[in-house]
């Protein structure tokens, strides 16, 4: 048995957990609520179909970031709000989410990170996804949304997107 492995592997544990306490248990500053409720007010606004809302929160210049198939029409980068809004219908038009559930959200500064579990059905083909999680990195600066960096199960989705 190898001692070493074992104290360290233990000693790692120890410290992620003291870790992730702590940060459970801290407040957020105000610059971190702001940017957090900002994000959250811009996701449930595009959620609900709000678009004025949205509109309001996103900067001109926001960058909308979706990597994947290239096939899938709404594969980015979106640059500017007026692309932004041309890319929000054609993606509307081709997914339609049929579950979504953020698990942890938290922000420091000018970011916020989101993780949850979603599922939706492909137009194109279709065919449901499959429950995949998703992770989101955006950024606000003067009450709007400047990046909304978004991450999936690309391959999941470009599996259904082609009915495979």
């Amino acid at each position: 048995m190898n001692y070493k492995t074992i104290t360290n592997t233990l000693l790692g544990a120890v410290l992620s957990l003291a870790l992730m306490l702590n940060a459970q248990a801290a407040e957020m500053d105000a610059e971190s609520q702001a940017t957090f409720d900002t994000v959250m007010a811009f996701m449930g606004a595009i959620g609900s179909g709000d678009m004025d809302t949205a509109v309001s929160l996103m900067a001109d210049d926001m960058v909308w970031m979706n990597e994947g198939d290239s096939a899938m029409p709404w594969i980015g980068p979106w640059n500017g709000k007026d692309e932004i809004l041309k890319f929000l219908p054609i993606f509307g038009a081709n997914f339609k989410t049929t579950a979504w559930e953020n698990t942890d959200a938290f922000a420091l500064g000018d970011t916020v990170a989101v993780f949850g579990k979603m599922n939706g059905i492909t137009t194109h083909s279709g065919k449901e996804i499959g429950e995949f999680a998703f992770a989101l990195r955006a950024k606000v600066l003067d009450g709007k949304v400047v990046l909304w960096n978004w991450f999936e199960d690309s391959y999941a989705v470009s599996q259904a997107y082609h009915g495979k």
